[in-house]
Formats: structure tokens, C-alpha cells, sequence
């Protein structure tokens, strides 16, 4: 049974502070994500961001609840005073694309990878510069409550409301960052996982709007489908990633590629059926893009990598005349650094992939394309050519529920902040052996009880025993 928008909630009690995150709007359809809510947002989005008289894009995803969502925030917004383009069924990046492309403000109604009872909104200022808790969210959040409360008040010159589409120009520019056309032949297995890849992937991979690739994609849950029926589609999830290891071992293939529901993050399969780390694309997509715009004349490119990715990525970067940049988790202050920085690239643990040349902005369509590139120029499998970009062993995310995540930092602290060891505090809390052979970082979650763990070392032995040895005191 679909999930609609239709919502008997009285809006006046609604509490905004628990569907308004760090990042975006997000939360369960007709509870905590209304549309008398989303007409409020719209309205307060143009006062926010000042947009009286300007033009907004406004797209959705495939959850049900999406058009009613995209309609009302564009009554919101018109009421107001700027103009609505309506994009219909887009990805996050191609809602990137287009704000960067035509420098306006963009809202994106998606709930990416959660299931199919919620949907958010991702807005940007123009020029796809995200919006954040700390850059106008939070004033957006305080002026929605506002309207809810008082009613929007409507100006005497209403914006208008229009239709574009955008999904040819975002292929094509797409198609002149990386060059896929001189690959040798591909088999690709893509799971969708009834999200907007399912959309997204014939357009820029296929031959639907463009000339054909030399890729045989062979589609998987390419059905958009709000409901998820097959999987969830978060890929970060190792149980979701299941049936696409599966097919490409089946198919023979070369590659596979996982998209979240929204489309923004890519997961990489290689023909082995095993998972490509995302820290090994970060590193991959890092050398082409260094080698790039050194070759354009840049003669120390800088890459951001968050601080949980292997360490092998800034190792490569550097190795390759690039200058890593280290960051705290989290995609706003990727974007914030890369501006800051002028970087060429940015990655993240998460799959997320940002680039200069896509506005700052992440899309897991052009990393899989320069994956798809560096597969295509040379003769060996993925898992040979992925090799040298994974020689650490990680242990992935690990979730402990801890009520008091400070004392329990304070004891692992207490126990490894010695001689030999550097501790640092950029994210949670970071312990790295000074001979190389191992580093871990502990995060608190700021949502739930959770202490995240993620580690590395050289060898699977001594990641065994570090990890064992921290997570028994951070559960004591």
C-alpha cells in the first residue's frame, strides 16, 4: 500500500525541531511532514533566502507523496513572490545540476535511502550552494512555524508556476566531463533499487536521449517505485547489495553499480561479486582527477577526503603531486571546504562524491562514470585494478548504544592517549598510532545513543585486536 500526503495532524502542534535536521527537512509522510508544513517551508525558503522575484527549481523523487509535496511548496514559494519551474521526477544531483547550471535555488523532495513511510527536503541557494542548520535552516525552520501559526501572508504580485526538464541537458553534461565512448566494451549490471537511477541511468548510460555508450547495461529495479518492493534502496546496507552481487556474477559482467533511492550515491560491485570500497573509488576518482587538472595546468590540485576514509586516499593524493585536505563527516562541510579550498574533488566513506566541475556538489552517476572510464582504458578486472587503492584493512561502521558516549571516549582515552599514539578531536575522537599500523576514530551520533566506531590497520590481526580491545571498553 502506497504512502500518501494526505494527513489528519493538527499543523499547530507540529514540532519542526524534530523533522528539521543539520542538512535538510526530513520525516514520516502526514505526521512530521505535512503539506500545509511544505506550503509554509516554500514561503519561508523565498523570505529566507531573499527569491521575491526570482525563479526556483522544485523536483521529487518517486515516493508517492512527492507531487503533492513539490505542488505545495510551490504555492508557498509563489505566494511570496517567486517564480516555480517545476523539474517532475529528478535525483539529487540532477536537482544539483540544474541550480548550478542555471544559478537558481533549488528544493529537492527526497528522503534518499529511508524507507518508503518518509520523504525531506534538500534545498540550495543558487548555484547549488547548500543550505545547513548554520546557513539559514534554522531561520527557515523559526519562519515556517510562523506562517503555521499566522498564515502566509501573499504579496500582491504572485510568482508563476512553469515545467522544465532538464534530464537530456544533465546527460549531456554529464557525458563532456568523462569520455566513455572510447571504452572498451562493458558488461554493467545496474540495481537501481526502484529509485531514480531507474531513471537516470538509461539517460546518461544508455542510449534512451544520447548516442549509444559501449556498455551493455543490464537494469536491475529500474521500476520507479516509492515502496521499495524488492529492497531498500540504501546500499549501504550490506543486505541490499545481496542481489546485485548476485546478478553480476550470473551476467559475466564487469562491473555493478548500487544507487540509493535519490540517486546522489553510488556503490560499486566488481566482477567478482565483492564490494569496491568507497574509500578505494574515492582514491581511483582522485588520480584521474588530479592527473586532469594538472594537465590543464594546475600544479597542485587540492582533494578533500573526510577523516574516516582509508588512509590510503591521502597517501595516493599526495603521491600523485595532489594536497589532501582532511574534514570532519558530513556533506555540508565537504562542500563548504571545497569552495573554500578550490578543490578538484571531494569523497566520503558514505559513497558520497563532490566535484568542481558539478558545482561543488555530489553525484554518484559521475564517480561511476570515471570508474566506468579507468575500468574501460585498460585490460584488467575491477578487483585487480581496484587492489592498489585498498591495501589497509577496515573494519566499516561499527554501532555501539551507549548512553554516556563522553565517558565512555573518556576511558578509551584514558587507555590509548600515550606515548606513540596522537589523539586528535577534528570529529568525535581520532587515535592514531604513530608507526602507521593502525588508527580509529569514535563518533558520537547526535540522534541517537550511539557510539560509531571505525578503524584500520595493516593487517586483519591487528584490526581484530584493536577493534576488540576498544569496543570492550566502550560497552563495559
Amino acid at each position: 500500500m502506497g504512502v500518501t500526503s494526505e494527513s489528519t495532524v493538527d499543523n499547530s502542534l507540529l514540532d519542526l525541531t524534530a523533522s528539521f535536521k543539520a542538512y535538510d527537512v526530513r520525516g514520516i509522510v502526514g505526521e512530521s511532514i505535512t503539506v500545509p508544513m511544505v506550503e509554509a517551508i516554500g514561503a519561508a525558503f523565498v523570505e529566507v533566502v531573499g527569491l521575491r522575484g526570482e525563479t526556483i527549481l522544485v523536483g521529487g523523487d518517486m515516493r508517492p507523496s512527492s507531487p503533492d509535496f513539490c505542488q505545495a511548496f510551490a504555492v508557498g514559494a509563489t505566494k511570496r513572490g517567486a517564480s516555480v519551474k517545476l523539474l517532475d521526477l529528478i535525483s539529487t544531483d540532477e536537482l544539483y545540476f540544474a541550480s548550478g547550471r542555471f544559478n537558481a535555488a533549488g528544493a529537492m523532495f527526497t528522503a534518499s535511502h529511508n524507507p518508503a513511510a518518509y520523504n525531506g527536503i534538500k534545498m540550495t541557494r543558487p548555484g547549488a550552494v547548500p543550505l545547513s542548520s548554520e546557513s539559514g535552516l534554522n531561520e527557515i525552520r523559526d519562519l515556517t512555524r510562523r506562517y503555521l501559526d499566522e498564515g502566509i501572508p501573499v504579496v500582491e504580485e504572485l510568482g508563476q508556476v512553469g515545467v522544465k526538464d532538464v534530464l537530456k541537458d544533465y546527460a549531456e553534461y554529464l557525458r563532456a566531463l568523462v569520455d566513455l565512448s572510447g571504452s572498451r566494451p562493458l558488461k554493467v549490471v545496474v540495481d537501481a533499487g526502484n529509485g531514480m537511477a531507474g531513471l537516470t541511468t538509461p539517460a546518461v548510460l544508455g542510449d534512451q536521449l544520447l548516442p549509444a555508450l559501449p556498455l551493455d547495461i543490464v537494469p536491475m529495479y529500474f521500476e520507479l517505485d516509492g515502496t521499495f518492493p524488492n529492497h531498500e534502496a540504501n546500499p549501504l546496507e550490506p543486505a541490499n547489495l545481496v542481489d546485485l552481487q548476485a546478478a553480476v556474477v550470473a551476467h559475466g559482467a564487469d562491473i555493478g553499480l548500487a544507487f540509493d533511492g535519490d540517486a546522489d550515491r553510488c556503490f560499486v560491485i566488481d566482477e567478482k561479486g565483492d564490494p569496491v570500497s568507497p574509500s578505494a573509488v574515492t582514491a581511483l576518482v582522485a588520480r584521474r582527477e588530479i592527473a586532469r587538472a594538472q594537465a590543464a595546468g594546475e600544479e597542485r590540485p587540492t582533494v578533500i577526503h573526510n577523516l574516516i576514509t582509508s588512509r590510503a586516499v591521502p597517501e595516493l593524493i599526495a603521491a600523485d603531486g595532489g594536497r589532501p585536505v582532511r574534514t570532519r563527516v558530513g556533506h555540508s562541510f565537504i562542500k563548504a571546504v571545497m569552495a573554500e579550498e578550490g578543490a578538484v574533488f571531494g569523497g566520503e566513506h558514505s559513497a558520497h562524491y563532490y566535484f568542481r566541475d558539478f558545482f561543488n556538489a555530489d553525484t554518484g552517476m559521475l564517480a561511476a562514470m570515471h570508474v566506468l572510464a579507468a575500468l574501460g582504458e585498460q585490460p584488467l578486472p575491477l578487483s585487480e585494478l581496484g587492489a592498489e587503492y585498498e591495501p589497509y584493512v577496515a573494519s566499516g561502521e561499527i554501532n555501539s548504544t551507549v548512553e554516556d558516549k563522553a565517558g565512555a571516549i573518556a576511558r578509551v582515552r584514558a587507555e590509548y592517549d600515550r606515548p606513540g599514539v596522537t589523539v586528535d578531536e577534528l570529529d568525535g575522537t581520532t587515535f592514531t598510532a604513530d608507526s602507521g599500523e593502525w588508527w580509529f576514530n569514535l563518533r558520537p551520533s547526535n540522534t541517537e545513543p550511539y557510539l560509531r566506531f571505525n578503524g584500520e590497520a595493516q593487517d586483519a590481526a591487528t584490526l581484530a585486536e584493536v577493534r576488540d580491545a576498544v569496543l570492550a571498553i566502550v560497552r563495559a
